[in-house]
């Protein structure tokens, strides 16, 4: 799919990452993302996560995952959820600040959402919104 130039929203969590590249209109559908834990439908203790090589290598190979998908993006408006040592978005800001900086550059804003109680088309609007509000910045 080729997204140069495009607007692209990007939501993230622990699990899955959708990303919309088409478009932020009504009844768009994001391509998705899983992390190679869910696919693999592994079962690890919170510390567990944070520890040992295999957890970070499937990390790796998500996160490359994800900028692969939205390297071309001109814009590129980030949705998570979560605090600090439990923030996919932030870690997956910092990974492509360290291995992609010209995509990182391209991160607009990153919103802290409460995803799990938002729909797609919830999040379709909220990007939107935020669109209409910032289009003169970007």
């Amino acid at each position: 799919m080729d997204i140069s130039d495009k607007f692209v929203v990007v939501t993230i969590t622990h699990d899955e990452t959708k990303i919309w590249a088409t478009g932020i209109e009504k009844g768009k559908k994001p391509e998705r993302i899983f992390s190679p834990e869910k696919i693999n439908h592994h079962h690890f203790r919170t510390d567990q996560k944070t520890k040992g090589s295999k957890v970070d290598a499937q990390t790796i190979v998500y996160y490359e995952e994800i900028a692969a998908s939205i390297a071309g993006a001109s814009q590129i408006l980030l949705i998570g959820h979560g605090h600090a040592k439990a923030s996919s978005m932030l870690h997956l800001i910092q990974y492509l600040e360290r291995k992609h900086p010209v995509t990182a550059h391209k991160i607009v804003d990153a919103l802290d959402e409460n995803l799990a109680a938002m729909s797609e088309p919830e999040v379709l609007k909220l990007a939107r919104a935020w669109f209409e509000q910032h289009q003169m910045i970007i």
